[in-house]
């Protein structure tokens, strides 16, 4: 029995007997993988992306984003030996739930930064939420002890709708720490640490209006870690996309690191950006353990890696179990020179959705993100983009309104229209009982 339930803003499906389900907001939990967790007005997780749970890309042999995995632990593996083994440990299988301490807190990303807000995030409840990148496994595994490792799986954002954008993608976040001896080992007389930083409080927050580098870092340390990373990095798109391949570096401003710096590589006539990187806070290793080392960090999206290499047209396709996809990467090397073609170009169906908002609503408060969550939860994967076509207010009653154009396109075969009205209607009923609004 599958039955639709308004609940938090959000259409809930309950799917009674199957693995992934929802529990409505006035029993208070929601249920994921068999457990119950309580829910709150945080709670904005939706039936749609609890279905991708657990399917894992990454691990899926013959998926392209496993084969992009692959060659890039391959370049760590290769690239970082100790007595001829490789030195960088695999995190691959980590729990997506995690809290708001590790995806923010232990990141030093600020109480009112945007990235925060609900509007971006998919929250279980004030406490938890899906990982919005891997960087939020970051601190737990320095704890455990561990200097150099790759964290590779899943993430969730509530984002815009189109070809290249998905709720769920997948990063590689990497960490190198090294301590004096390592960092210095052929000038022990250099320190990481400037004489002036107080390592008995390694905790406090330390001075970054410096660009160069964090005020307890001394400059050689600073620059020496900046110049392995950058070319660490550099041989690894070269080891992917060739020794040809233009590349810049920009600067660029993250929480967690300074100072910090993205890549951006010459791809189909225009720069691209593949990563971002940078010196990690000495206030996150000392409150995770390491009070005497320094770390670069970087993440990377193996989407946008992987639709570059094989030119792949659109981020759907990576979820596709169609056999016509995934034989052009079944039983092939991970190197090997892939070029998608596609199986078949199937017609859009476009149409436009239009509604006069509630009062307590506006052009500027209506969240669009409310929105895509809940056509993605009624179209589902046929739903190929949805943008914002114009904003009205009317002159007289002063009521505010919006257009959105919605693309359907299955991946696999042609819709017809009859079938896509269907599913409109289904949308227009849901946004009219979500939000009251009044479809023009």
């Amino acid at each position: 029995m599958v039955k639709l339930i308004r609940s938090n803003n959000v259409y809930i499906t309950l799917l009674h007997r199957c693995k992934y389900s929802t529990v409505p907001k006035s029993i208070s939990t929601i249920h994921i993988n068999g457990k119950d967790f309580k829910s709150d007005d945080y709670s904005n997780i939706t039936p749609k992306i609890l279905t991708y749970l657990g399917r894992n890309l990454h691990l899926q042999k013959g998926n392209p984003l496993s084969m992009v995995r692959q060659r890039i632990v391959n370049y760590f593996y290769k690239s970082f030996t100790h007595r001829g083994n490789p030195i960088f440990s695999i995190y691959d299988n980590l729990s997506p739930i995690v809290t708001v301490k590790q995806n923010f807190d232990d990141l030093l990303i600020p109480l009112h930064h945007p990235s925060r807000a609900k509007q971006d995030c998919y929250y279980i409840n004030k406490d938890l939420l899906f990982r919005a990148h891997m960087t939020a496994h970051q601190s737990e595994l320095l704890r455990a002890g561990l200097n150099n490792f790759l964290m590779i799986g899943d993430v969730y954002r509530r984002d815009e709708i189109d070809s290249t954008h998905f709720p769920v993608f997948h990063q590689v976040d990497a960490v190198r720490s090294q301590r004096k001896e390592e960092l210095f080992n052929s000038n022990p007389d250099l320190e990481i640490f400037e004489p002036s930083f107080d390592t008995k409080k390694p905790k406090v927050l330390n001075d970054i209006t410096d660009s160069s580098k964090q005020s307890c870092h001394t400059l050689e340390a600073t620059k020496l870690m900046e110049t392995q990373l950058k070319s660490h990095l550099i041989g690894l798109i070269q080891a992917l996309f060739g020794k040809d391949i233009k590349y810049r570096w920009v600067d660029a401003y993250f929480p967690f690191t300074h100072p910090s710096w993205e890549l951006e590589i010459f791809y189909e006539n225009k720069w691209m950006e593949v990563l971002g990187c940078g010196i990690v806070r000495n206030e996150i290793l000392a409150a995770a353990g390491p009070n005497n080392s320094i770390a670069y960090a970087f993440g990377l999206g193996l989407e946008r890696l992987a639709m570059a290499l094989y030119n792949i047209p659109d981020i759907r396709l990576m979820w596709s179990k169609d056999s016509g996809f995934l034989n052009q990467f079944a039983n092939k090397d991970v190197d090997a020179k892939i070029t998608y073609k596609p199986i078949s170009l199937y017609p859009q169906c476009v149409n436009d959705i239009s509604f006069w908002l509630p009062n307590d609503l506006t052009i500027d408060t209506f969240m669009s993100n409310d929105f895509y969550d809940l056509v993605r939860d009624i179209g589902g994967d046929i739903i190929e983009q949805v943008k914002l076509k114009d904003k009205f207010v009317h002159p007289k009653t002063k009521k505010h309104s919006v257009c959105y154009s919605i693309v359907y396109r299955h991946l696999e075969r042609t819709l017809t229209q009859f079938e896509v009205n269907k599913i409109h209607k289904e949308i227009e009923k849901a946004v009219t009982d979500s939000y009251n609004v009044v479809i023009r």
